[in-house]
């Protein structure tokens, strides 16, 4: 697999770690659209929104709970969750990935 979010997991490319778990791994975006800008990824390789399963439900909720966590240690009074599925959603990397996005937000680019 040649997937670029599963050679960050394992380490194999350099990221600024910000929070990791057994499920997730959470790093600062490399081109970021926010003061703060954190993608919160699956440690399980998952495609996209439309590969989900139902088995997947508790990861999705663990990853809402990892940007809150992630959004109060940073103290952000706002901020948004994106995850974009496909490429015509903006999906750039196909690994299930969560934006975090707060501080200076704004819509136009995602």
């Amino acid at each position: 697999m040649d997937c670029i979010f599963c050679k960050i997991i394992k380490g194999e490319i350099p990221s600024t770690k910000v929070l990791e778990n057994d499920e997730v791994f959470a790093f600062d975006d490399i081109n970021p659209k926010a003061k703060v800008h954190i993608l919160i990824v699956p440690k399980k390789h998952i495609e996209s929104v439309r590969s989900l399963e139902l088995s997947d439900k508790g990861l999705m909720g663990e990853m809402v709970l990892v940007a809150q966590k992630i959004a109060k240690e940073k103290n952000l009074s706002g901020y948004k969750l994106v995850i974009n599925v496909g490429r015509d959603g903006g999906q750039l990397v196909d690994h299930l990935h969560l934006h975090l996005l707060g501080g200076d937000v704004s819509m136009k680019s995602l």
